[in-house]
């Protein structure tokens, strides 16, 4: 296979205040190896050569396209021990969590070259004369901007319909994650996506721009921070290119009571510190009623103290480091900005003694508006829990943050917990279970959360172009046609 990376040319990535991409583990703090930016004066190339192989792949037969999807999820579940390692070096995602993600990336590729050519059968309007149909048509190249902390599962979203669709794919991924990159692209390869059709690029942030405003690229898809969806929003706007954007969380977890406490208590610590907290759709804000706020609150700090950080390499660690230093340095400031502003410290709230980016499981109470942690994303194993009196204090309380990804409700009145869940400003709402993804649920939200939808049938038609095809006359030739026998 040939690549696409050369060595860099002009300024260091320090100088540039690009980040290298390296694998540095987290557990250890040690980098293991680094690799070369893309060349600047090169990308134009690159993306001609992904249109070149855009024409020729939108050519192939749905079906062919479907059955090289389909083998991509063969050869995941083939190379799961492989890649769960990868991911457990570069971001230090425990080594069972890691392989759970290769399982569920075979599972979407399963699914869109299973579902994929049915979604994307014409659809005829019923009109008055002649034939209307929709077809779904691919639009060009794509730019990928995909973030650590589910590096399989990110790229998939993406590249599981657009493969199928016929759509080409340019990915920057985080800089973190350069060898789970170059492994992916490797297994796409094998499995029969054509060169230029899926490119990874270890690509500057100051080129970004360059790629969305060539000609051939037809849209920008971004999973990341609300400032990283902002910049890239606004060179999307400015060359209009289509764009999906998918921003992050502070999604509440709302208690409207609880005759199975443990079984609530281990549903909120499941979502929170799953990955160690690294997860969008994580329950970050937990919203409970005032009746069974002390056990609950009571349960779940006994389940923060229990956990212990572990080797994420070892299958029995269930809460492993977070992905850099830097990260754990940036949490640890949220934490540290909301006890020094009053927050009370139920659990945790510093660092393990210990090498590597680890933090302690952490709740927080007695969290008020002027501290960091009200309104910013908690992205590592931090909690913050709140009481309330009221379905409407809890509702006010639940929509009081600009964004609105994911929302959790639990409650033995299921009318009741929909009636709560029907006024929560979000994309996505989960009753009486810890949020969670699948092929076939779409993904996205509302607010600083971004938009767009990813996964399921809505995922195949963000980057279609859904065109119309009107022929005058063509239902009554046909049926003078049948009527004479032609």
């Amino acid at each position: 296979m040939t690549t696409t990376q050369t060595t860099p040319v002009g300024k260091t990535a320090s100088e540039s205040g690009d980040r290298p991409y390296a694998t540095v583990n987290p557990a250890t703090g040690e980098t293991e190896q680094e690799f070369p930016f893309l060349d600047s004066a090169q990308v134009p190339a690159v993306v001609e050569k992904a249109h070149e192989a855009y024409r020729e792949w939108r050519r192939r037969s749905v079906a062919d396209r479907a059955a090289v999807v389909g083998r991509i999820g063969e050869l995941m579940t083939e190379r799961r021990d492989e890649l769960a390692g990868l991911i457990t070096r570069e971001m230090g995602k425990p080594v069972r969590e890691a392989a759970g993600e290769v399982m569920l990336v075979a599972s979407i590729f399963g699914y869109y070259a299973e579902k994929g050519p049915g979604f994307l059968e014409p659809r005829e309007i019923d009109v008055m004369d002649g034939e209307a149909v929709v077809v779904n048509e691919p639009i060009g190249v794509l730019l990928a901007i995909e973030p650590w902390n589910f590096p399989l599962y990110q790229v998939a979203r993406v590249a599981a319909p657009n493969l199928v669709l016929g759509n080409a794919i340019l990915l920057k991924h985080a800089e973190n994650n350069p060898q789970t990159a170059l492994a992916l692209e490797q297994l796409f390869h094998d499995a029969g996506v054509p060169e230029g059709v899926y490119t990874n690029l270890f690509l500057r942030i100051s080129d970004v721009e360059q790629v969305i405003a060539h000609p051939h690229v037809a849209g920008v898809t971004l999973t990341g921070s609300d400032r990283a969806g902002s910049a890239v929003a606004s060179l999307a706007g400015k060359y209009l290119k289509k764009s999906v954007l998918e921003l992050g969380g502070n999604d509440p977890f709302i208690v409207l009571d609880a005759p199975e406490v443990e079984k609530t208590v281990k549903a909120a610590a499941i979502s929170r510190t799953m990955n160690a907290g690294q997860a969008c759709i994580a329950a970050k804000r937990f919203i409970v009623m005032d009746d069974v706020y002390e056990e609950f609150v009571a349960g779940l700090t006994q389940v923060f103290q229990g956990l212990q950080p572990g080797d994420p390499s070892d299958p029995s660690t269930r809460l492993g480091p977070l992905s850099s230093e830097r990260a754990a340095a940036d949490l640890t400031a949220q934490v540290q900005d909301a006890v020094e502003k009053g927050a009370t410290v139920l659990a945790g709230g510093g660092r393990p003694d210990r090498p590597g980016a680890f933090v302690e499981p952490t709740l927080l109470a007695d969290v008020t508006p002027e501290m960091r942690a009200y309104r910013e994303e908690l992205f590592g194993p931090v909690g913050v829990v709140f009481r309330v009196s009221s379905e409407d204090e809890a509702v006010q309380l639940a929509n009081d943050t600009p964004y609105g990804l994911s929302a959790t409700v639990f409650g033995s009145d299921v009318e009741r917990a929909r009636r709560v869940a029907d006024q929560v400003e979000s994309g996505m709402v989960w009753i009486n279970s810890p949020s969670g993804t699948s092929a076939e649920l779409p993904f996205g939200g509302v607010k600083q959360s971004g938009y767009g939808r990813e996964l399921s049938e809505l995922g195949m038609f963000e980057f279609a172009n859904r065109r119309l095809v009107r022929t005058a006359g063509a239902k009554k030739e046909r049926a003078a046609a049948q009527a004479t026998g032609g």
